[in-house]
């Protein structure tokens, strides 16, 4: 594949005449060459560049300049042979192999330049004729042998099939880390190049917005000189305004070149807040600036929670999956091991690495340590305190300790993205035997109610622990516990009054879930959906729907049946909590819908719960690792057994797909921090991988 089929424009232009002549162009009349010897459009109706080509060449070539530093990038190119039609066609001009573009024939080739007017492109000249060089991706190589590499451990014919999970096991510990690996190596690195070179982000536009994207970073100076509010200039104009948040005042101040006005930072009071959990400038931020003088980035903290959200959750799912099902393969964990992060939209936040992301980051990883210390709280480990274990009748026994630390990391989400606040309510359904003992204990007078409480009392102490403490923060900026300051914020509409259309939220819901892909000609292929809606509301670009970008979600709602058949696992309370987890994740889908309108990012929500939720009928499905011919302790019919290879393989198609698509989304133009703009080189070289 690498050398004939990625390859395949170098073997075709092996005859290519070379020809010198075809370097001599001729310039549109809406074309002016500069001192530095780029291109000024000067009329973009006649903006083009012409020669000839005699044929032997599919291909052309763009010779560019050395972009300066704040020169284009990116240019869009429309190529027509003999005044015929063409698609147009991105070049990055900082990525070699994308300088490539198609021409097929002989005769007279015109490029247009399909720029705005005075804008300098830093292009040389169009060459004909060329021959396209050989190339070796080392990336393209692995990201192939890594696709064969999965096929090959996961496909059916795989002895991982039949290697039960053992979480004792030291080769399948070092298994583990060893998936884990490359994903601490990329944090590392990331976040050591963002400590030594970002820079903060901060531009004004003309008219406009000032965009501070170091919210956080702020925020952390604020807080260690005493302050709640963010050490930011108010304009007098703005101060002065009888109704600050109201839409026509701030377009009058904008009109009469009143600046800053900051984008997404909450006003009030004559101060500007950060409406986003004060938590993550605590334990990151504010430390960082301590130890090194200096500002925090938002992506390497998103980094570096992103890595501690995935290893929580890998260890989440490790945990249910060996106390749900005790004889799962290696190799449908292997696939739960992909498939939660992956259908939890942690894509979106590893691309996504601004402050926006944070929050959810963080709210990631709280949640997943405090479920994974609530789910090992029923433990057989002798304790090394036997004050630290606590039981009431014959209810399994449970670890105080992780029931204490899981409720101080769930409650924690009060400070970073209170949603996830409501994983608590997970704890009923888990926690239902211990729960009905008890009551029934009181009840009958069979327990003091020291003993009774001692469980529950935990529980309220450890979340008051970080709680009360932003509550009070809260009340110290806005005069309210409950207050965020989400309603101040200076954005696109008066928040202080919007609220979510009634017309809105039904198509909003289904958006989430069902939204359709689109797809396209060139890459990357996909495309954003449209998500019209009967009235304004918040609307970020989307691919697609939750269900149709990891369609093995929707086996989540075969849970309830499931209920129905005998539970061979060592937690009672867990399939429970796994149905709580498919109710809430249907709540959530509404709330964000009614509070919060349409967000790529609020799938973070919510797409963990359904991927947990979806655990018990995929491992049902790919079956367990005994001998099909045991049908005694198999449990299922000889029909499944005959079935189940042809299952595992569509179960590890359809994941296969789901995580292309999560990789081209990347890729999609148009969405918010669009790769195409942010970082050109890279898509310029993977779309130059399809240049055949």
């Amino acid at each position: 594949m690498e050398c004939f089929g990625f390859n395949m424009p170098f073997w075709r232009t092996l005859g290519a005449s070379m020809d010198s002549a075809a370097y001599e162009n001729t310039m549109g009349p809406g074309l002016e060459r500069t001192d530095t010897g780029s291109l000024r459009v000067t009329d973009p109706s006649g903006a083009w560049l012409q020669v000839e080509t005699d044929g032997t060449s599919d291909f052309a070539r763009v010779d560019a300049l050395t972009p300066k530093q704040d020169a284009l990038r990116i240019v869009h190119l429309r190529a027509s042979l003999d005044g015929g039609t063409a698609a147009s066609r991105t070049v990055s001009l900082v990525s070699q192999r994308s300088l490539f573009i198609p021409t097929h024939g002989a005769g007279t080739l015109r490029v247009w330049i399909e720029e705005g007017k005075n804008q300098i492109i830093p292009i040389e000249a169009i060459r004909a004729n060329v021959r396209v060089p050989f190339t070796f991706d080392v990336t393209r190589v692995a990201l192939m042998a890594g696709a064969v590499l999965v096929v090959v451990l996961l496909g059916p014919w795989s002895r991982l099939w039949r290697i039960a999970l053992d979480t004792s096991s030291l080769w399948q510990r070092l298994g583990f880390a060893a998936m884990l690996t490359p994903f601490a190596v990329s944090m590392v690195t990331n976040v050591v190049w963002q400590m030594m070179y970002s820079q903060p982000l901060v531009f004004h536009a003309l008219g406009g917005y000032t965009y501070d994207f170091e919210q956080y970073g702020r925020l952390a100076d604020s807080l260690l000189h005493g302050r709640t509010w963010l050490d930011l200039t108010v304009p007098p104009e703005l101060a002065a305004a009888a109704d600050p948040h109201d839409v026509i005042t701030r377009n009058r101040l904008f009109a009469e070149g009143v600046d800053p006005i900051y984008w997404d930072h909450a006003y009030f009071d004559g101060r500007w807040y950060t409406y986003f959990g004060v938590l993550p400038a605590i334990l990151l931020f504010m430390p960082y600036r301590v130890l090194s003088g200096r500002m925090l980035s938002s992506a390497a903290a998103v980094h570096l929670l992103m890595f501690l959200a995935l290893l929580f959750t890998c260890l989440l799912v490790v945990r249910v999956i060996a106390r749900l099902a005790p004889r799962t393969s290696v190799a449908a964990t292997l696939i739960a091991l992909v498939f939660v992060p992956l259908a939890g939209n942690y894509g979106y936040l590893f691309y996504r690495t601004n402050f926006y992301s944070v929050p959810f980051a963080a709210s990631l990883t709280l949640t997943a340590l405090g479920l994974w210390l609530w789910v090992g709280a029923q433990t057989a480990k002798p304790p090394l305190n036997p004050a630290d274990r606590w039981q009431v009748g014959s209810a399994p026994e449970i670890s105080l300790p992780r029931l204490g630390l899981g409720a101080l990391c769930i409650a924690s989400n009060f400070g970073c993205r209170p949603t996830f606040c409501l994983a608590a309510l997970l704890g009923f359904p888990l926690f239902w035997p211990q729960i009905h003992a008890l009551v029934s204990h009181l009840a009958a007078g069979k327990v003091s109610w020291r003993k009774a409480l001692r469980a529950p009392g935990v529980v309220i102490a450890a979340a008051a622990v970080p709680i009360v403490p932003l509550m009070l923060y809260n009340r110290e900026r806005f005069g309210s516990l409950f207050d965020f300051g989400t309603a101040y914020q200076m954005t696109v509409t008066d928040m202080t009054r919007f609220r979510e259309p009634v017309a809105d939220i039904l198509p909003v819901i289904g958006y989430y879930l069902f939204l359709p892909l689109r797809f396209g000609d060139g890459f990357p292929w996909l495309r954003l959906s449209p998500t019209p809606l009967p009235e304004w509301s918040f609307a970020e670009p989307m691919v697609g729907g939750l269900f149709v970008l990891c369609p093995l979600l929707l086996t989540a709602f075969a849970l309830p049946a499931l209920l129905r058949v005998p539970d061979t696992g060592r937690t009672p309370g867990l399939r429970p909590m796994l149905m709580g987890m498919l109710v809430l994740g249907l709540a959530l889908v509404a709330f964000d819908a009614v509070s919060a309108g349409l967000g790529w990012r609020y799938i973070c929500d919510f797409g963990w719960l359904f991927a947990l939720a979806a655990l018990p009928a995929l491992l049902h499905v790919m079956g367990d690792v005994v001998d099909h011919d045991d049908m005694a302790t198999a449990a299922v019919s000889s029909r499944v057994c005959r079935i189940r290879p042809a299952l595992r393989l569509i179960i590890l198609a359809i994941l296969m797909w789901s995580l292309l698509v999560a990789l081209t989304c990347w890729f999609t133009p148009g969405r918010q921090d669009v790769m195409l703009s942010g970082n050109p080189r890279l898509f310029g070289d993977v779309a130059s991988w399809f240049l055949a």
